[in-house]
């Protein structure tokens, strides 16, 4: 029987992907196909793993906190 599955992923600095599923077993014969986007959305992109979406929503937090802004004077740097 066919099986799929379908991932989205971010290629590591190394040009290297890692693909891990509990559907994958050892030994088992697969076809990869990849298929490159150039032109994904930015958002998309910056939302594509749980680490980038905690730090975006951290930092949306601190902007609706106005009490955390520091402020720094040009003349004084």
């Amino acid at each position: 029987m066919l099986k799929s599955l379908r991932k989205k992923m971010v290629v590591n600095e190394d040009g290297r992907i890692d693909i891990s599923s509990p559907e994958l077993r050892r030994g088992d014969i697969v076809e990869v196909i990849v298929l490159v986007n150039p032109e994904e959305d930015e958002t998309e992109y910056l939302l594509s793993t749980e680490a980038n979406r905690l730090h975006l929503k951290e930092a949306q937090q601190q902007l609706n906190n106005k009490n955390s802004y520091i402020y720094i004077e040009p003349d004084k740097l």
